[in-house]
């Protein structure tokens, strides 16, 4: 099923009063780029972050929001009682000296930060990335879901475009189909008027305007063009990653076009050559948000 590199993906769990929270946010990307944001206390499981992410998205600019929550249940207080009477027989030693009225307070004390301090307790990292683990498959999940939606939403606006581009071109076909030999009895007709007056071999002339007149011939850039569309309907139905693969048939559909307006002087193929080229430009813009 074709894939859109765009979307949003959130997932949460719980367990022992430790919560997991995971936002993922998606875009189109040429590669796979992937960023993680998370709390340096859990920092230790980004590259399992990454490696699963990895696993389940191949193209994209992704972003990653890891919100994680102890309810304080890893996080104690030490407090360092030898050094706050340290503190205070110091600042009692200044009152004396310089004969400061101010009396120690509490609020004094707890500024000098390394009298309290905040000790983390170490968890398990197995059980930490298990709880992770299953947020972020509801966020993979969700992102998943999304982008599925946004496929299928593109490959149907495609295959309407391709549709059109197929009309436009049996409709050039049919412009086609008697030009060549319509521009080669003009060329001749004109040799013939401009060389009146000498003597040359008309079976000569014959073969160079045939000649002339067949690299004016686009039944082959039709044939190419009608087997990239056909290649390209069949590839929206593959279940691997697509986008790289429709952009290079894309760009050889283009060439085709490019080839049949720079051989065709009849003013409606030109327009018909304008309007593939339009449709084509619509579908390349497509294709760069499909994964």
């Amino acid at each position: 099923m074709i894939k859109s590199m765009t979307g949003f993906g959130r997932g949460e769990a719980t367990k022992d009063n430790i919560t997991f929270s995971v936002d993922i946010r998606s875009v189109n990307h040429r590669y796979s780029d992937i960023s993680v944001r998370m709390p340096r206390t859990v920092s230790i499981l980004e590259e399992k972050v990454r490696e699963h992410l990895g696993s389940k998205l191949n193209r994209g600019k992704i972003d990653v929001y890891i919100n994680y929550d102890s309810f304080g249940q890893d996080t104690k207080v030490k407090l360092d009682t030898n050094l706050a009477s340290a503190y205070v027989d110091s600042l009692n030693v200044l009152k004396e000296q310089f004969g400061i009225k101010d009396e120690i307070s509490l609020s004094l004390l707890t500024r000098f930060s390394d009298i309290l301090k905040l000790d983390t307790e170490e968890k398990d990292v197995d059980f930490l990335w298990s709880i992770l683990n299953e947020a972020l498959e509801q966020a993979v999940s969700s992102l998943l879901d999304m982008r599925s939606r946004e496929g299928e939403r593109l490959r149907k606006d495609m295959l309407e475009k391709l549709d059109n581009i197929n009309a436009i071109v049996l409709d050039i076909k049919e412009k086609s189909a008697g030009l060549v030999d319509e521009y080669r009895t003009k060329l001749y007709d004109k040799i013939k008027e401009l060389t009146k007056d000498i003597q040359l071999d008309d079976s000569r002339i014959l073969t160079e305007v045939a000649i002339f007149a067949d690299k004016s011939s686009v039944d082959e850039e039709i044939v190419r063009l009608g087997s990239h569309l056909e290649e390209f309907k069949k590839t929206l139905n593959l279940k691997t990653p697509i986008g790289k693969k429709l952009d290079f048939i894309v760009q050889e559909m283009n060439r085709e076009v490019n080839t049949i307006g720079s051989k065709s002087g009849e003013i409606g193929v030109i327009n018909n050559v304008i309007a593939i080229k339009t449709e084509i430009e619509k579908i390349r813009e497509q294709i760069q948000n499909i994964e």
